[in-house]
């Protein structure tokens, strides 16, 4: 019986260090070869790190929360048959496919820096899979001394120990029969055996139990620091403007009932990355990033909109890339495929990285103003509110109409004011009068 060292993993770019964010296995477990025992993040991408045999978990070398430096131990695997003398390895896991590329800019834009928000990514080296934030583990193998264990992923685990919830309780519908955070809801909805209690017990436990303290780890983290880093480093200064988007909504409806099967329904965002696409051509600041530490302003040709979306983990941007290629139905589609990749968590780090001005809505709760945070290094936010029916004068009469408020936050380094309103008006110009937005600007 010998023991191996696995060490934390080289993910690439340079990178020196990691945070560990989930083990998926307890000192004294029997893991197959290519299961995952711990998950650590970059500020790119939460990498998933499997065991490189069968063996025994021996030791887990660091807590939730640590930032671990690229080649410390990470676990020790005890592995039957090899020499007692300790080895060390950095881990290994089955190739997977490098991200799907985009489109390159023109051969004349700058290149695009890298940020703690959104970096251009490399693809990583093969041995290693990854999968971007919120991350759905690969089901463990299962292995004869644990054919017990629920297919599930560490944060799923994480989350099923949190409300005092036995996993294998809870019947999977994935793949292999896997237990998906669907499931749980549904279990914990339908008051399982071992789910949350009723609200009255849940009341009074409130009340006598102390407070519970949860790390500040993973997605969240990364998202407090970037949230610190943007409002403490950009003065926002926020425009709010409505829009008259009755004209609007009825080509989109006319448009949804006039679409073919295989086509996708419209929502507001097609339009709306159209009027950016088309009017950054009048406002090429819009479409930037300031370097910080070069201390210039980097505008681009392309136009990568980011499109910030809510997940179980929290608030990620996957990136519509040169939007201004795409027509409605394109668009519409790219956004559907983006949404479901990055809400499943197998979004690669090149659907969440790259763009270079970002739309923010809260949907159909999405309030009358909000204050959105800019997603630095970029320059603009572009923010959606619900839209509602209103009573507007027109021609000596009061008529309903269909009013949405455009809330958008500016760098005030770099935009001033005036600017700002140019753009925000330019935008509300052709969202009012539609038939604009197919118009060559040229």
């Amino acid at each position: 019986m010998g023991t191996r060292i696995i060490k934390v993993p080289d993910v690439g770019e340079g990178i020196a260090e990691v945070e560990l964010v989930a083990w998926a296995v307890e000192v004294g477990q029997p893991v197959r070869r290519n299961e995952v025992v711990a998950e650590v993040m970059t500020d790119k991408a939460t990498v998933e790190v499997p065991a490189p045999s069968d063996g025994v978990v021996e030791s887990l070398d660091g807590n939730v929360g640590d930032v671990l430096l690229v080649g410390s131990e990470l676990f020790h695997l005890s592995i039957e048959g090899e020499s007692p003398d300790s080895e060390t390895d950095t881990g290994s896991a089955p190739a997977s496919p490098p991200p799907p590329a985009h489109r390159d800019s023109s051969p004349t834009e700058p290149q695009q820096p890298a940020a703690p928000s959104q970096n251009q990514p490399a693809t990583p080296p093969p041995e290693f899979q990854q999968a971007t934030p919120p991350v759905t583990a690969a089901a463990p193998i299962a292995n004869n001394n644990d054919l017990a264990r629920p297919k599930a992923s560490p944060a799923l685990r994480r989350r099923a120990r949190e409300a005092g919830i036995e996993l294998k309780r809870v019947p999977g519908t994935g793949p292999a029969g896997r237990v998906t955070h669907e499931d749980l809801d549904l279990f914990i909805g339908s008051g399982g055996q071992h789910a949350q209690p009723s609200t009255g017990q849940h009341s009074q436990i409130r009340r006598s139990a102390a407070p519970v303290d949860k790390p500040l780890v993973g997605i969240r983290r990364k998202i407090a620091q970037r949230m610190v880093e943007a409002v403490t480093t950009i003065p926002h200064i926020t425009y709010v403007e409505e829009v008259d988007v009755t004209a609007l909504e009825d080509l989109r409806a006319t448009l949804n009932e006039r679409r073919s099967e295989e086509q996708p329904r419209l929502t507001l965002l097609p339009f709306l990355i159209r009027a950016i696409t088309n009017e950054v051509v009048n406002h090429p600041k819009m479409n930037a990033h300031v370097d910080d530490d070069a201390g210039v302003i980097r505008t681009f040709h392309g136009v990568h909109v980011g499109v910030a979306t809510q997940t179980d983990n929290g608030l990620v941007v996957p990136v519509l890339h040169h939007a201004e290629a795409e027509t409605l139905w394109s668009s519409a589609d790219r956004l559907r495929a983006l949404a479901d990749l990055t809400r499943s968590g197998k979004a690669s780090s090149a659907d969440l990285s790259g763009s270079t001005i970002t739309i923010s809505s809260l949907g159909a709760i999405g309030g009358i103003v909000t204050t959105p945070v800019i997603n630095k290094p970029e320059v603009a936010i572009v923010g959606v509110n619900k839209i509602v029916v209103k009573p507007v004068f027109i021609d000596g009469e009061f008529v309903p109409r269909k009013i949405m408020n455009l809330s958008s936050s500016f760098d005030h380094r770099v935009i001033d004011g005036w600017d700002a309103a140019q753009f925000i008006q330019a935008l509300r110009v052709q969202l009012e009068q539609p038939a604009l937005l197919f118009v060559d600007q040229a």
